[in-house]
């Protein structure tokens, strides 16, 4: 099922999320749903707080990426086939920062150059309740930040200086509003109507 993906202003994306336990009711099917979610919105990654549910869980699929011409045959070897499920994570982040063109489901028709650090170590459960400790870098380690990010209560646009978030502030009331035209479900926080 395709859920609506919250946009910008909802508060559930400005809360910290919270752990799930083993026996989190129909967690296949909520799994199940955010990638469907996900792919409907042509997304890379999804958080659940993203569909207005406060758990620490996400799903990755960086798959798109390989297709990539600028990067090197090693990057587009490392990002084919990249699809997890990450539930209760825990990050470490670590190396230089580098800026990326990022964008969020949430916050559509905004992309902004966003610092991050190259390299992250992270311990996770899987689909399965799996436990796994796992090391990324370059553009797997930006989407797995990104989404770890949205269970933390942080968006991308929380990491631009002053003067960009000033630019953006109108673009942003809109996408609260639900003045945006999306093809993909969303609920808006402040708007009169449903889409």
């Amino acid at each position: 099922m395709i859920l609506p993906i919250v946009a910008y202003g909802t508060p559930v994306l400005k809360k910290e999320a919270k752990n799930i336990t083993q026996d989190y009711p129909e967690l296949d099917q909520f799994i199940s749903n955010m990638w469907e979610t996900m792919y409907e919105a042509n997304g890379v990654g999804l958080a659940a707080p993203q569909v207005g549910v406060g758990i620490r869980l996400f799903v990755v699929d960086a798959t798109p990426f390989a297709e990539d011409e600028e990067l090197s045959e090693q990057e587009k070897e490392q990002l084919r086939g990249f699809k997890k499920v990450f539930i209760n994570p825990e990050l470490e982040e670590s190396g230089e920062e580098w800026a990326f063109n990022e964008g969020c489901l949430s916050i559509p028709e905004v992309r902004e150059d966003i610092y991050r650090q190259e390299k992250i170590h992270i311990t996770y459960f899987d689909e399965n309740l799996k436990e796994h400790q796992e090391t990324f870098t370059g553009l797997p380690a930006r989407v797995i930040q990104h989404e770890y990010d949205h269970i933390e209560g942080i968006l991308f646009t929380d990491k631009l200086s002053p003067l960009k978030k000033r630019l953006i502030k109108g673009k942003l009331n809109n996408i609260a509003k639900g003045n945006i035209q999306v093809d993909y479900k969303m609920r808006f926080p402040l708007a009169s109507k449903k889409r």
